[in-house]
């Protein structure tokens, strides 16, 4: 009788210290342990070309990294202000903003390459005989505003040619390139390339397309972070790194699916305009691929420093390997 009360003494000592490595919570059932919520600014509003982020989340690699992603699309230089205050850890951001923001004086840090090539390109009719940067000479060219990736991109592209932007006539036309493109009040425009050529070939449209990454090598949209966090919390930054790039492997690898999950992120995705979106993401998928992902080429940042130099965005160079980190994607 006493053997049996120490046997179950034992027992009872095992099964307590086996649940004493789990978390309870208020009624004493174990619990998992809590994620980490980032709030992700994506800088647009819900879109394919974000993709990736909507995989990683369907397929619970945020999740198995201890994360949960709330997707937050206000602007682009909101995101980075809120960034470089700390107020946010991470947002998304295109190359050029990096170096703006840190010419301000502000602590951010580009952690990982999601584009590999620069998507702005320049668009424009056959019979306006755009095949090379230079024929832009001349010419009247549409474009959101002299701010952004469609600026610097042009700017980009003129320097290509040998050209200065007093050779061209920029015009101000918002959003709304298709429009000025094929009602003729401009004779090219400053697009996206694996956007607005899509969108007017499916209107019947056949355009000549100059990518500014035929001819130079731009840092181009990525994920942004901070010294602060870089500091005190690489571990975390290494978590969504790591998880949004298997993100980007199973877009690239499993384009229809990925699709497929983006109509559950993209309201209307699935009712409306299916088939040309499915083409804009397809060509969105090109711009990923690389043998190096989510590396940062010094390369892109020199060529992104020299034109925002040449535009006046600049003043003075700055200390380019401090504005990205290639150490948070692994070995390459």
């Amino acid at each position: 009788m006493f053997r049996r009360i120490i046997f179950l003494c034992l027992i009872c000592c095992l099964i307590m210290t086996a649940c004493s490595g789990l978390k309870t919570g208020t009624s004493g059932q174990a619990t998992k342990p809590a994620l980490t919520v980032i709030r992700l600014p994506m800088g647009y509003i819900p879109n394919v070309q974000f993709a990736p982020f909507y995989v990683a989340a369907e397929k619970g690699y945020y999740r198995q990294a201890g994360l949960e992603l709330q997707f937050d699309y206000k602007s682009e230089t909101d995101g980075v202000a809120l960034v470089g205050a700390n107020e946010l850890q991470f947002s998304l951001v295109s190359g050029e903003q990096v170096l703006l923001a840190r010419a301000q004086g502000l602590p951010v840090v580009y952690v990982m390459a999601w584009w590999h090539d620069y998507p702005v390109a320049v668009a424009s009719m056959p019979d306006k005989g755009i095949r090379v940067p230079a024929d832009l000479k001349g010419k009247k060219i549409g474009l959101p505003g002299l701010y952004g990736a469609n600026y610097v991109g042009l700017r980009a592209l003129l320097d290509a040619g040998g050209l200065r932007e007093e050779d061209v006539t920029l015009d101000s036309v918002g959003y709304n390139q298709i429009e000025a493109l094929v009602t003729g009040r401009d004779e090219a425009v400053s697009i996206y390339a694996n956007n607005e050529p899509i969108q007017l070939e499916a209107k019947g449209y056949q355009v000549d397309v100059l990518r500014v990454a035929d001819y130079v090598m731009l840092a181009s949209n990525g994920l942004l972070s901070n010294e602060k966090t870089i500091a005190e919390n690489p571990e975390l930054i290494s978590k969504l790194v790591q998880a949004t790039l298997k993100g980007v492997a199973f877009s690239l690898n499993s384009p229809n699916e990925a699709f497929e999950i983006c109509k559950k992120y993209v309201e209307g995705l699935d009712q409306t305009n299916q088939e040309v979106q499915k083409e804009v993401f397809l060509a969105t998928l090109e711009f990923w691929k690389t043998d190096k992902p989510g590396y940062s080429e010094p390369e892109a940042w020199e060529n992104m420093q020299k034109v925002l130099l040449d535009m006046g965005m600049l003043t003075q160079p700055m200390e380019l390997n401090k504005a990205y980190n290639n150490a948070f994607i692994g070995s390459k």
